[in-house]
């Protein structure tokens, strides 16, 4: 992945720099590229793979929330997990993200889903597979990008002081079970999906908790409350 790996943020670059010359990458860029050679839409854009990296420097790493795949519906995707494009309805895991940061932080809903204001401020919204085909959920699990984001969380373990790490179900749990919980704060709840936010992800208070441990280390809190125009992302 010697293009993509050109174009990403230079912190980022130089830490993963083994993961791009490893094997199992090179065997990652040739499924991908037989994908689309193919015909087959893969989500999001190539530009934007890395797009959380971009975005949140390793150095710069508040908080980490860990999703699982990219949306798989046309227009949503662009390298955030539960972020979408501005215009795009708000998928109903966000929608519930957005209640419990209310009833947390008294903050009014946006009428967008765009998550960059985050991004921007150290919050790494990571997906644990980077990319997925249109139109068909989990399509790119097992082909090599679960190695490659485990290879970030370790660097955030590794390299990083006083992270938050907020893990939503139990993938995300399994996923960064490794990290160091005497230098970091590891939040847990149940995934905001419709299907188990009122088993515990409802008043988890997340939020509110991250931005206490963040002050009581010295570091700044995040501002959780978005633009109301997306584009002042």
């Amino acid at each position: 992945m010697s293009e993509q790996m050109i174009a990403l943020e230079e912190s980022w670059k130089a830490a993963l720099a083994p993961e791009f010359s490893s094997p199992y990458m090179q065997q990652l860029k040739d499924f991908l590229l037989v994908q689309k050679r193919s015909g087959k839409r893969i989500f999001p854009r190539g530009s934007e793979y890395f797009r959380a990296l971009d975005l949140t420097p390793l150095a710069k790493v508040k908080v980490i929330i860990l999703g699982q795949d990219p949306y798989h519906g046309l227009g949503q995707a662009h390298g955030l997990c539960f972020s979408v494009r501005p215009g795009v309805r708000i998928p109903p895991s966000l929608v519930n993200i957005y209640k419990e940061m209310e009833t947390d932080l008294g903050i009014k809903p946006p009428r967008h889903g765009f998550l960059e204001h985050w991004a921007r401020q150290g919050v790494l919204l990571l997906n644990s597979v980077l990319t997925v085909e249109e139109a068909q959920a989990a399509s790119h699990q097992g082909k090599g990008w679960e190695r490659f984001t485990d290879a970030v969380i370790g660097k955030v373990n590794e390299e990083c002081e006083c992270v938050v790490f907020m893990l939503w179900g139990s993938y995300a749990q399994r996923k960064a079970a490794f990290v160091d919980t005497y230098r970091h704060l590891v939040l847990k709840a149940p995934h905001p999906s419709p299907l188990s936010a009122h088993n515990g992800f409802f008043g988890c208070r997340h939020f509110s908790k991250a931005n206490a441990f963040l002050q009581s280390h010295g570091r700044v809190p995040i501002d959780w409350e978005l633009p109301a125009n997306p584009q002042d992302a």
